[in-house]
C-alpha cells in the first residue's frame, strides 16, 4: 500500500505552483434592471432646433345662454364668443451621452471569461444605461435650461411641467413667461405626507374636466406596494376594496390557489388607469399622466460614434440629443411630496 504521504494530489499540485485552470462560468450575471416604462409610453417626434418650440391652444368655456334672434347683427360682445391665440410653449435639447476607454489589450489581446469583444460588451451595457439616465431626468423636477458656455442644457422634467392640476406641500414649477416659454423655475419640495385616495383622485377629475384622459399612474415601488395594500385591505381592516376569489382547484397538488397581492388597474369614475412602477423617478412623485399628452422628440437619435485615438487605446461614446414635448400638462396630474414610508389613506 502507498502511504498517505505518498499520495501525489491537489495539495502537491498547488504548492508546487503546477497549472491547474481556473474554474470560471463564462456566463455574466447582471440583474441590473433595464425597463424605462414612462420613456416607452410616450410617442416621439422630432426636433429642429436645440431650443424645439410647438404650440398650444384650448376651447372657450362652455355657456347656457348662447341664443340669438334670427337676422340678428354681428355683435362685438356675445356669450361665449371669446377669440384666442394659441401658447408657444417650449423646452431645450439635452445630449445625454456615456463614453467608452479600452486599451488595446483589453480591445484584441487579451482572452476574456464571458465575452469575445471587450468593446461589443461594454456597448451593451452603455446602452440601457443611457436610457435609466433619461428615463431618470424625463421623471424628475429639473427646470429648462438653455446651454451656457460650460453648463449644459436641461430639458425640463415632468415634475416641473406639471403645475395645473396638482397637490404639493412645497411650491409648483412655473413657465418662463407665466402662460408660455418654458418651465424655467423648478418645483421646489415641501415637507413628506401620505399620501391619500381622495387627493389623487381629485387631481384625477380636475385632469378630465379640462379634457385629460388619465391612462398610466407611474409610482416608485415603494408607492406601488402602498397603493396595491390599500385597495386590497382598505382604508379600514376588515373592509376590502377587492372580493376575495374562492375556487376548488381539484385534488391536483400542482393546480394550487393563486393570491392576489397587487392591484395593476385602478377604474375610477374618470377613466381605467394602469399603475405602473417605475424604478427611475423620485419616491417623493405620483404622476397621474394622460401619455398621449408627451413626446420625447430628439434632435440627433441614438448613435455609436468611434472617437479619435490618443494612444494604444479605443474609444467610443454612445449619444443621444432629446427633449421633453409637453402637448398639455393640464391633460395630466401629479400628487407631491409624498412619504413613501406612510400607509396611503382615504
Amino acid at each position: 500500500m502507498v502511504a498517505a504521504s505518498a499520495l501525489y494530489g491537489i495539495t502537491a499540485l498547488r504548492t508546487s505552483g503546477d497549472t491547474i485552470k481556473e474554474d470560471v462560468s463564462q456566463i455574466i450575471t447582471n440583474i441590473a434592471p433595464v425597463e424605462t416604462p414612462v420613456m416607452s409610453s410616450f410617442r416621439q417626434g422630432r426636433a429642429t432646433a436645440e431650443h424645439h418650440e410647438w404650440l398650444r391652444d384650448t376651447l372657450a368655456d362652455a355657456v347656457n345662454n348662447n341664443a340669438h334672434v334670427d337676422g340678428d347683427a354681428f355683435g362685438t360682445s356675445e356669450p361665449g364668443d371669446t377669440t384666442t391665440s394659441p401658447f408657444r410653449l417650449g423646452n431645450y435639447c439635452q445630449i445625454s451621452k456615456k463614453q467608452i476607454n479600452l486599451s488595446g489589450r483589453a480591445m484584441e489581446g487579451l482572452d476574456l471569461h464571458g465575452r469575445k469583444s471587450a468593446m461589443g460588451y461594454q456597448l451593451s451595457k452603455k446602452a440601457p444605461e443611457l436610457k435609466r439616465d433619461m428615463e431618470f431626468s424625463m421623471t424628475s423636477t429639473n427646470a429648462a435650461r438653455a446651454e451656457s458656455g460650460t453648463v449644459p442644457a436641461l430639458s425640463a422634467g415632468i415634475g416641473t411641467w406639471l403645475a395645473t392640476n396638482t397637490d404639493e406641500a412645497g411650491t409648483a414649477g412655473a413657465l418662463s413667461n407665466t402662460t408660455y416659454g418654458e418651465p424655467t423655475t423648478a418645483r421646489v419640495d415641501g415637507t413628506d405626507r401620505a399620501l391619500s385616495e381622495a387627493t389623487l383622485l381629485a387631481q384625477i377629475q380636475a385632469a378630465w374636466t379640462a379634457g385629460g384622459k388619465i391612462d398610466r399612474i407611474f409610482v416608485t415601488p415603494a408607492n406601488k406596494a402602498n397603493l396595491s395594500a390599500y385597495f386590497l385591505a382598505g382604508p379600514a381592516s376588515g373592509n376590502a376594496r377587492i372580493a376575495a376569489p374562492r375556487q376548488d382547484f381539484g385534488s391536483n397538488p400542482d393546480k394550487g390557489v393563486t393570491v392576489a397581492g397587487s392591484v395593476d388597474v385602478w377604474k375610477s369614475d374618470f377613466g381605467v388607469h394602469l399603475i405602473t412602477p417605475c424604478r427611475q423617478m423620485r419616491d417623493d412623485d405620483v404622476l397621474a399622466l394622460d401619455t398621449s399628452k408627451w413626446k420625447i422628440c430628439f434632435l440627433r437619435k441614438y448613435r455609436v460614434e468611434k472617437l479619435a485615438k490618443l494612444g494604444d487605446n479605443e474609444r467610443r461614446h454612445l449619444l443621444v440629443d432629446w427633449t421633453l414635448e409637453s402637448c398639455d400638462e393640464e391633460a395630466s396630474a401629479g400628487v407631491f411630496d409624498i412619504d413613501e414610508t406612510a400607509a396611503v389613506t382615504a
